[in-house]
């Protein structure tokens, strides 16, 4: 079988990362919740607020480390203003703290990650990480996982991770489109950059997934887009899917 080119998005494709997210959205909504309690705010409305000023910042700036915790202070200034609240700057500084709380979990590989990665591998074909966020952060978790054993040093971190950073990958690495995969639970910022270009694409939905990796797909494929429910399933679809081409 002819060696493909195989790059991987990391959060919620290979690790763990949307359900500690979750967790701490949760422990923000039950704060905020408390400290407004007789301005009769639902969580819910808590939660919808800082979804939209996640959002509006991550358009705006790309995804770092701050887009999150950042989100809970604004969050908060929010309904300070709406409930005519004074901003308490210790409060402010509490939220901020646990936004990024999120970054302290240790990394949690996805089930069959190791073996997925392994079996790629083995086969002869090159693989490639292609994630998005904080160098540090990212960095960090392709460590304790030692994920180096796979990817060496074909690691890609984007703020922007779009269409634009996939072609600079494309072209940086002479790749050929139709010997080149894009796996990743990401509509947004997996899919559709890779359909756009001719790459073939395995979708693997998250269990619990971003709002803003959620997108409608219009483009026409030129190749593969697949969906898996999990990475086990990636190496034989591969195999099968190249066979078929011959």
């Amino acid at each position: 079988m002819k060696k493909q080119n195989v790059l991987f998005n990391l959060d919620d494709t290979l690790v763990e990362c949307n359900k500690y997210f979750k967790l701490v959205i949760k422990q923000f909504a039950d704060i905020l919740g408390d400290w407004f309690r007789d301005g009769a705010i639902s969580l819910e409305q808590i939660k919808q607020k800082q979804v939209e000023l996640d959002l509006a910042s991550v358009s705006q700036n790309g995804i770092t480390s701050l887009h999150f915790p950042l989100s809970f202070v604004y969050t908060y200034v929010y309904f300070c203003e709406l409930t005519r609240t004074k901003v308490d700057a210790s409060k402010a500084e509490l939220l901020e703290r646990l936004g990024k709380s999120v970054y302290e979990f240790a990394a949690e590989p996805l089930p069959d990650m190791y073996e997925t990665l392994q079996e790629l591998k083995q086969e002869g074909h090159e693989l490639y990480l292609h994630t998005a966020g904080d160098e540090a952060i990212q960095r960090n978790k392709i460590a304790q996982l030692q994920l180096a054993a796979y990817f060496e040093n074909r690691v890609f971190i984007s703020k922007f991770k779009n269409t634009t950073a996939l072609q600079h990958i494309v072209e940086k690495m002479q790749f050929d489109p139709t010997e080149t995969w894009m796996i990743g639970n990401s509509l947004r910022t997996d899919i559709l950059p890779a359909l756009e270009l001719g790459v073939q694409t395995i979708y693997i939905p998250a269990a619990v997934e971003w709002q803003y990796n959620v997108i409608e797909i219009n483009v026409q494929p030129r190749g593969a887009f697949l969906t898996l429910p999990s990475l086990k399933e990636v190496p034989e679809t591969i195999r099968e899917y190249v066979v078929q081409k011959k």
